[in-house]
């Protein structure tokens, strides 16, 4: 049976026609006014909208229609109403796909709803793959689908990627953005807990959320349905931030946790990279100060043993997490351009990507993006498709070279009133090139596991690279006046690498063991082997 939203002003005919349909097996949600209406569309996407026209106004039901077979085109709607003259020769005649006179009998209705819902169980046989699968005892469960977009180009407007519907039995369905192209990708998703017993999934392309020029291609998908890790059942659902629908923009390609202690209780905390940042902090700060365009933010950490939980909120604030949860999944949702979150309770794309678990005691976080490379791919896709390069050795605003024309450089470092810089100076040249270029507010200030990148030479190879200086130089603060005498521990520098030609890291070519301790204007050269 079909998921219907009922749409009617008058009380009783609502609770009749609820009922009656109930009896009928379908599973009913009712409005009794247009916003009621929106409110439950989103949160809960019906197969069948039966609308009534004569709402508070004449046009509130004309623009229900409108607004959801412009959301949804496959949705079935039914028009019930005494003011059926008022469709004639509107468009939205063609948008409705029955329409009942009112009064109009039990009989008819039920069977005007079942011709609809057999639609629409069609439409699903003949366009949806459902992949049947087993759980053996009640619990959360994860599915690898290995889907390709024939067509898709990251690069190219209107020929991005194809969005997947994923729907678990009769759930409302998720999304998952196929960013790879034509390639084969396994995409991971956490499905949430459930009951012991045969249980099917179906997937299906996402006719509104998908470029035109990219179809979706499914192989297979296998399920992980036994002893799930305490990470897994904590995962955050992640809603699309609002002003990214339809720009294939700052996409979540991948979730972290990390297990983690405080004051001897358990914490697990979620990170995701985005593929992109829109706001915050520019992209060439982003590869002086982090070393890569990518977003990697955390957005959810919970005690396990209070359930204590908190989010990274507007203004990199920690706030306490007062909202929904489904089974432990809070539901958030980015809120500013770089990617701050808030609890949420819909949304128009639904992410639900299962965690990776990683230990990043002895790396930086974009250690995650160096297990899995093709994420370097997909950012820099998305930079040439929002023209935010420019050629090598050329000034233009905030824009980049191609990523490949980099040295990637990691490091656990320590500062006071400073800021470190890697340098590079490549054989047979004497000039040396600066990570921070030459600003202060551009060198990595922070403590901890850290990156940064050097701008090379289009086409530099690694065995051009004949020295790389650690450079430590004044940090200015908001309100400093004076420059203050700072130093810049290096306690060790675990990797250099290029990218190679398919977006891979290379393999490293300079390792420093023995910690180095700098004072502000002091530059250190290490000979590359």
């Amino acid at each position: 049976m079909s998921r219907v939203l009922l749409v009617e002003d008058d009380a009783d005919q609502l609770e009749i026609r609820k009922l009656l349909l109930e009896h009928a097996g379908h599973e009913v949600v009712s409005a009794q006014d247009a916003e009621s209406a929106r409110e439950l569309f989103a949160r809960w996407p019906p197969e069948i909208a039966l609308v009534d026209l004569r709402l508070k106004t004449d046009n509130d039901g004309l623009d229900l229609v409108r607004e959801f077979r412009t959301a949804r085109p496959a949705l079935r709607i039914l028009v019930l109403s005494g003011w059926v003259e008022g469709l004639a020769g509107r468009v939205e005649a063609a948008m409705v796909d029955a329409v009942l006179p009112k009064p109009s009998g039990s009989g008819t209705l039920l069977k005007t709803v079942a011709r609809l819902a057999l639609m629409t169980l069609l439409a699903t046989a003949m366009w949806a793959q459902t992949y049947p699968f087993e759980v053996g005892r009640t619990g959360e469960a994860v599915a690898e689908i290995t889907m390709s977009s024939p067509g898709g180009n990251w690069v190219k407007a209107g020929a991005e990627a194809a969005v997947a519907d994923v729907r678990v039995d009769d759930r409302p369905p998720f999304q998952v953005m196929v960013f790879n192209g034509a390639a084969s990708h396994v995409y991971p998703v956490f499905l949430g807990e459930l009951s012991a017993g045969r249980h099917k999934i179906s997937i299906e392309r996402n006719q509104q959320h998908s470029a035109a020029g990219a179809a979706l291609s499914v192989a297979g998908v296998a399920f992980q349905t036994s002893s799930p890790s305490a990470a897994l059942l904590h995962t955050p659902v992640l809603f699309a931030r609002r002003n990214t629908i339809g720009k294939f923009s700052d996409v979540p390609l991948l979730v972290y946790a990390e297990e983690l202690q405080d004051g001897g209780d358990p914490i697990l905390q979620y990170t995701v990279i985005f593929s992109n940042e829109d706001g915050g902090t520019s992209t060439r700060a982003l590869m002086a100060r982090w070393g890569r365009t990518t977003d990697i933010e955390y957005v959810y950490r919970v005690n396990t043993r209070t359930h204590r939980a908190i989010i990274q909120s507007r203004d990199h604030k920690d706030i306490v997490y007062e909202g929904r949860l489904e089974g432990k999944h809070p539901l958030l949702m980015p809120v500013t351009d770089n990617n701050m979150v808030d609890p949420a309770t819909h949304g128009t794309i639904r992410y639900q990507l299962a965690p990776i678990i990683v230990d990043l005691s002895k790396h930086s976080r974009e250690q995650v993006m160096d297990d899995h490379p093709w994420s370097y791919r997909v950012a820099s896709d998305e930079l040439r498709r929002e023209a935010k390069l420019r050629p090598f050795g050329t000034v233009d605003g905030e824009k980049i070279s191609d990523p490949h024309n980099y040295l990637y450089v990691e490091a656990k470092v320590a500062n006071r009133n400073s800021g470190l810089s890697v340098n590079v100076k490549l054989r047979g040249d004497g000039l040396w090139r600066s990570g921070a270029l030459g600003r202060a507010d551009y060198a990595i200030s922070r403590e901890g596991w850290v990156r940064t990148t050097v701008e090379l030479p289009l086409g530099t190879r690694a065995d051009q690279i004949e020295e790389i200086g650690l450079e430590c130089v004044v940090s200015p603060g908001p309100e400093r006046r004076m420059p203050l005498a700072g130093q810049c521990r290096v306690d060790g520098v675990s990797k250099a690498f290029l990218l190679d030609a398919n977006d891979r890291p290379g393999p490293s070519l300079w390792m420093l063991q023995a910690p180095v301790e700098l004072a502000t204007g002091e530059m250190r050269a290490y000979r590359v082997r």
